[in-house]
C-alpha cells in the first residue's frame, strides 16, 4: 500500500495531557481561592475586580453594618413587597398555577440559590439580600428570584459583573451553556443564559436572567424540562416585570421595549477560546472541565498542520481536561485558534487541512478516516471526521477531528475517543461551532 505509516504518539500525548491536567488542577485551585478576576463592566469595558474573597459565610447585611446608617439607602427594599409574586410568575408559563414557596432575607438566604452561584452573597458588604422561590403545581417548573442590594450604584455594577462572571465561567458538573443573550430595555443592562444539564429522555434547562437596576442586582431563574432549549421570551418578560418593581426603589429602570439579542456570555479568562461551560456533557464525567494552555502541534497524522508555512498572525492552543474525574490521562479536548492576516488566508488554511484529512487513507497506510459531518452556519464553515490509526500491535488510536473557519480565523478541534468516552457526531460538530464562535474574541 502506498503512503507513509505514522502511529500517533500515544504515550507522549498521555504524558503531555497529564502535565496539562496538573496545570489545570492548580489553576482551578487558584481560582477557588478567590484571586482577582477580570470582568466586563458597563458598556463592555474591562476592569480588574476582587473576587470578594471566598468566604461562604454571610457578610454584614442590613442592620449589622456601618453602611446601614446611610439614610438614603437604609430603606431600599426593606420588605418583600417588591419581589416577584405568583401573579407576576404567570409570564413564565400560562399552564398551571404558580405559588410562592419560600422567601428568605440575608440572614436565612441559602448558600446557593441560582445556577453557578459561587458564594452566598454577590456583594458581601451590601445592604441586604432577598431570595424567593416559586413553583408551578401543574408543570412542576420552579423559579427563583435573587436580589442583592448594594450601598451604591457603582458597587452594584461590580456586583452585577461578578454574577455574570459566575455564569460565564460556570464549573458546575454536567452543566453546559446552551445559549446566551444580551438584553436591553430591562434595567440598565442584562444578560440571559440558558444552561442545559445532563440529558435523559428530556433535558433539564435552567434559564437565568441577570439584571442591573440602580443599586440592585437581580437574578430570575426558571427551571424546566423540555426536548429543546427554551426561548428567552418568558424569562425576559418576567425579568422585565420584576425589575420594574425593584427599580421603583433602587433606580435604573430600563427604557424601550425588552429585547434579547443572541450573544454568548463573555469568556474573559481565556478570550478567543471556549469556557469550561461550553464543553460537551458526558454521562461518565461528573466533574467540571478545566482549561490549561498547551503547545500547538501538527495533528494526529492526517491533518499535516504546518503553521510555519501558512504563517498566521497569531495562534494558540488551550486544552480542556477533567482533573478530578476518574478518566485515562489521554482524555481531553484541544482547541487551537489561528488568526490570519486576511479571510482568504484563513479559508485557504481550512481548505488545505480538509483536503489533507480527506486524502489521509491514501497517504497514511495505517489510517482509516470517516467523515462525520459538514459544519455550516451563517458565519462558520468547516468539516469533521473520525480517524482511526492501527498501530499493528493490537492497539488502535481513535480521534475526532474538526476544522472550521470564520472570517480571518481558523479553529482546529481534537478529541481522543476512549472506551465509554465518546461524543456523538452532532455534539462534536456543535462544539466545533461554539469554538469558532468564541474565536471572534481572539485578538
Amino acid at each position: 500500500m502506498a503512503g507513509s505509516h505514522r502511529a500517533p504518539r500515544g504515550g507522549g500525548r498521555a504524558a503531555a495531557r497529564e502535565a496539562r491536567r496538573q496545570q489545570a488542577r492548580k489553576r482551578n485551585q487558584t481560582i477557588a481561592a478567590g484571586v482577582a478576576v477580570v470582568v466586563l463592566v458597563g458598556g463592555g469595558g474591562v476592569a480588574a475586580l476582587n473576587a470578594f474573597g471566598g468566604d461562604d459565610k454571610a457578610g454584614p447585611k442590613a442592620g449589622s453594618g456601618p453602611s446601614d446608617d446611610k439614610p438614603t439607602n437604609s430603606d431600599v427594599l426593606t420588605d418583600d413587597k417588591a419581589l416577584l409574586d405568583a401573579v407576576g410568575a404567570k409570564t413564565l408559563g400560562a399552564t398551571g398555577t404558580w405559588a410562592v414557596t419560600k422567601t428568605a432575607d440575608g440572614d436565612s438566604a441559602p448558600d446557593s440559590a441560582f445556577a453557578c452561584q459561587l458564594q452566598r452573597f454577590a456583594d458581601p458588604s451590601g445592604l441586604r439580600t432577598w431570595v424567593r422561590t416559586l413553583q408551578n403545581s401543574a408543570t412542576k417548573d420552579t423559579a427563583v428570584q435573587y436580589v442583592d442590594v448594594s450601598n451604591d450604584k457603582a458597587t452594584a455594577a461590580k456586583t452585577y459583573s461578578t454574577v455574570v462572571h459566575w455564569l460565564s465561567q460556570c464549573t458546575t458538573p454536567q452543566t453546559r451553556l446552551s445559549a446566551g443573550y444580551v438584553t436591553s430595555g430591562v434595567g440598565e443592562q442584562g444578560v440571559i443564559a440558558v444552561f442545559a444539564q445532563l440529558p435523559g429522555s428530556k433535558t433539564k434547562y435552567r434559564t437565568v436572567a441577570v439584571t442591573l437596576a440602580g443599586q440592585a442586582t437581580m437574578v430570575v431563574e426558571h427551571d424546566t424540562t423540555a426536548a429543546t432549549p427554551p426561548r428567552p421570551d418568558a424569562v425576559l418578560a418576567t425579568a422585565n416585570a420584576a425589575a420594574k418593581k425593584i427599580c421603583a426603589q433602587t433606580g435604573g429602570c430600563g427604557t424601550g421595549a425588552p429585547l434579547a439579542k443572541p450573544a454568548l456570555l463573555p469568556n474573559v479568562d481565556t478570550p478567543g477560546f471556549m469556557a469550561s461551560v461550553d464543553l460537551p456533557l458526558l454521562d461518565e464525567i461528573d466533574k467540571p472541565w478545566v482549561s490549561a494552555t498547551a503547545s500547538t502541534g501538527t495533528g494526529t497524522g492526517c491533518e499535516k498542520i504546518d503553521l510555519k508555512k501558512t504563517k498566521p498572525v497569531k495562534y494558540g492552543t488551550v486544552t480542556y481536561v477533567t482533573p478530578e474525574a476518574q478518566v485515562p490521562t489521554e482524555f481531553g479536548m484541544d482547541d487551537t485558534v489561528a488568526k490570519f492576516a486576511t479571510a482568504a488566508a484563513a479559508s485557504t488554511f481550512v481548505s488545505q487541512v480538509k483536503k489533507n484529512v480527506d486524502a489521509c487513507e491514501k497517504n497514511v497506510s495505517n489510517a482509516k478516516v470517516e467523515s462525520t459531518g459538514t459544519v455550516k452556519t451563517s458565519t462558520v464553515s468547516g468539516k469533521s471526521w473520525k480517524a482511526t490509526y492501527d498501530t499493528g500491535d493490537g492497539k488502535k488510536f481513535v480521534y475526532r477531528i474538526g476544522i472550521a473557519g470564520s472570517g480571518n480565523r481558523a479553529v482546529y478541534l481534537l478529541f481522543p475517543v476512549l472506551k465509554n468516552l465518546d461524543l456523538t457526531d452532532a455534539t462534536f460538530n456543535e462544539t466545533l461551532i461554539r469554538a469558532v464562535d468564541r474565536s471572534a474574541a481572539y485578538k
